[in-house]
């Protein structure tokens, strides 16, 4: 199974997931702690609120926009350690909820889309880990490599922090350290 993983490339998934931003690693977040998912209150998009040392920010998960922007967020509330369910106040159109956070404090992302998609994240070569995305239901993968599963992200240069679909169920999210990546299936 080691082999098998280490043998197979990075290649983008299958229809109907495209790649959101142009980046083959995605959008750059230098200090990247965590990622969570809300809805967008007027369009139903998901949204994917980034935390970093830099602040908060938040992005369209369809169009790859920066919807929202909090350069300097109160100190008690600019990582989610300091509450018990790992979660920041939301900013932009879901100012006024809190958004979970999964990251380097902790936490979790879903693993599986209700429709028979999974997202695992393997390590072969620990610490390099890879995301691996497939609908034959999750290791060890009876299909071939780019027919049943897909290893869509590589993280060797950077400490992966988390990696997971929306509650929705229409984004799939990798975060690094330096980096947020992002795939959907719903058109703009």
């Amino acid at each position: 199974m080691r082999d098998r993983l280490l043998a197979a490339p990075v290649v983008s998934p299958p229809e109907p997931w495209r790649r959101v931003f142009d980046h083959a690693y995605g959008r750059p977040v230098g200090g990247l702690l965590g990622i969570g998912f809300a809805t967008h209150p007027d369009s139903g998009h998901d949204l994917v609120m980034v935390v970093s040392h830099d602040g908060h920010g938040l992005f369209d998960a369809v169009t790859g926009d920066m919807v929202a922007r909090d350069h300097d967020p109160d100190e008690e509330d600019a990582a989610p350690d300091g509450v018990a369910d790992l979660s920041c106040p939301g900013l932009g159109p879901v100012a006024g909820s809190r958004v979970r956070i999964a990251g380097l404090f902790g936490g979790g992302l879903h693993t599986t889309a209700g429709d028979g998609w999974t997202l695992e994240v393997v390590a072969p070569a620990w610490p390099h880990e890879r995301v691996l995305l497939s609908r034959d239901g999750g290791l060890p993968h009876a299909g071939p490599h780019g027919e049943q599963w897909w290893h869509i992200h590589h993280a060797h240069y950077s400490e992966l922090r988390a990696a997971g679909f929306s509650p929705s169920g229409e984004t799939v999210a990798v975060a690094t350290s330096s980096d947020l990546a992002l795939w959907t299936r719903r058109a703009e």
